[in-house]
């Protein structure tokens, strides 16, 4: 739970801390952390000494379920002259180290990241006559934090969240989010470490869409040259009611389009509802190590085999390793997606390291036939797969969230891979790897077009390529709820 209150009011915990020009008996009396990110913060609103802000009631280090100790919430009057509008900027503080004493963070010195190295923000449009800032940003905030300080996974810019949902429970379109750099707030030294300020940007699904196949980075310049989409300050405004193609048609043709076909995708994977099944093997041989066992609990990737994904996609080379997203409410279960900027080699390695080598006890194996499956969201991101990367030479893997278990496709240029084309199916454990050829990725684009419009695709539905000993389901959710998968 949170309550809101003045910045400056009694709490249960230390309040804020003063502005970079309190006297240092004062100051001293104040988380260090926390002081230098609201130095940073006093530097942009000197004249809003005290905001409003969405504090947990009982602090995550005490057992509390909110990661953000605070969401402080400022009202920015923008610039008309330049398209940017009045609207309120949400600051959080709580993903990098606030306190130094290893109660949420553990200090890894000063040269290094403090925390998780970067606080969220968040910009929303001011509505006419509005005197308060509306809360429910907050709490978008704390459900990026819980997720981050689950899956010890970070967010970088140009990353993107599928949300499936209106950001503020209306009717809105905008259910999505990108993250960029925040236009205003500077990188801040702290005596912990560096926090940088990473801002959530409210998107269509269209505008997500356009994200995945192309880039999100993209996208995000293109939002920036639409006022009522953004703007140069990207201020997310929940009453818009067309996608940036809608508003300008042609920045779908001259610029995604384009921008698809000379780069590719740069989305390297995605949690998603999905299985496989060794049909080169019967179900009953207790050596079989694939990752669906019907009427037993799945085998669980080993702890090198997932900081292999962890760590690839850490480093930049496109593998994606992220777990569920914890959903904020029972009713709806997110999972987030990540861009990567390409690396110029594309590699299922790491660069000098040993530690993520696969365990030598789990031996890799060569299977004859696989059975792929997935859910109807997950089966319509195939083409995407296809086309953006593997025609580019790049490698895509789903990660399970109903299992631990995962599925990459690579290309045959990818290096580090344990499918080969002499044996393109290989299993590690529940991870397993399927390598095609680009003649053999065309024909699939072909044969999986109706994908691309998964309204009209009837459910379930199956594809099989019996030469290739490969058949891929689209089955629906109900299939991967069930406790068998």
């Amino acid at each position: 739970m949170a309550e809101l209150r003045p910045s400056c009011a009694p709490g249960p915990a230390a309040p804020p801390a003063p502005g970079p020009n309190a006297p240092p008996a004062f100051a001293s009396l104040f988380p260090p952390g926390l002081h230098a990110i609201y130095g940073e913060c006093r530097r942009l609103y000197p004249d809003q000494p005290n905001p409003l802000q969405v504090t947990a009631i009982v602090k995550y280090w005490l057992g509390g379920p909110d990661p953000l100790d605070y969401v402080s919430m400022y009202r920015n009057v923008g610039s008309p002259s330049t398209n940017i509008p009045e609207h309120w900027h949400y600051i959080s503080f709580g993903l990098s180290d606030l306190y130094g004493d290893s109660r949420v963070h553990e200090f890894t010195g000063t040269d290094g990241p403090s925390g998780f190295g970067f606080e969220l923000t968040f910009r929303l449009k001011r509505e006419t006559g509005e005197s308060a800032p509306p809360t429910w940003p907050a709490e978008l905030m704390q459900g990026l934090a819980r997720y981050v300080f689950q899956s010890e996974n970070t967010f970088c810019s140009g990353d993107h969240v599928s949300w499936h949902s209106p950001l503020d429970n209306s009717e809105s379109r905008i259910q999505h989010m990108l993250l960029t750099e925040d236009p205003q707030m500077q990188p801040v030294q702290t005596p912990f470490g560096v926090v940088t300020f990473l801002q959530i940007v409210g998107v269509c699904t269209e505008e997500l869409h356009a994200a995945q196949q192309w880039n999100g980075q993209g996208i995000l310049e293109l939002l920036r040259t639409v006022p009522v989409a953004g703007g140069p300050w990207l201020i997310t405004d929940m009453r818009r009611g067309e996608t940036i193609f809608e508003i300008d048609p042609h920045l779908q043709q001259e610029r995604v389009d384009k921008g698809i076909e000379t780069d590719g995708s740069n989305l390297s994977g995605v949690s998603a509802k999905c299985a496989w099944d060794d049909l080169s093997r019967p179900p009953e041989d207790d050596e079989d190590s694939r990752s669906i066992c019907i009427g037993t609990q799945p085998r669980r990737l080993s702890g090198k085999d997932t900081e292999q994904i962890r760590e690839t996609l850490r480093r930049g080379l496109e593998i994606n390793s992220k777990p569920v997203l914890p959903p904020i409410n029972p009713q709806r279960q997110n999972s987030l997606n990540l861009d990567r900027a390409p690396s110029r080699k594309d590699s299922l390695e790491s660069e000098g390291s040993t530690a993520i080598i696969p365990h030598e006890l789990i031996r890799t194996r060569q299977l004859e036939s696989v059975h792929l499956k997935f859910n109807q969201e997950s089966g319509a991101l195939i083409p995407l797969c296809l086309r953006g990367r593997l025609l580019h030479g790049r490698h895509f893997t789903y990660k399970s969230i109903t299992g631990d278990m995962a599925i990459t496709f690579v290309s045959t240029g990818v290096e580090g891979a344990f499918a080969t084309e002499e044996h393109p199916y290989a299993a590690h454990g529940p991870w397993l790897q399927i390598l095609l050829t680009e003649e053999f990725v065309e024909k699939m684009l072909e044969d999986l077009e109706d994908l691309t419009s998964p309204e009209e695709c009837k459910l379930p539905k199956e594809y099989s390529w019996p030469e290739k000993k490969l058949k891929v389901s689209i089955l629906p959710d109900v299939v991967f709820d069930s406790p068998l998968h």
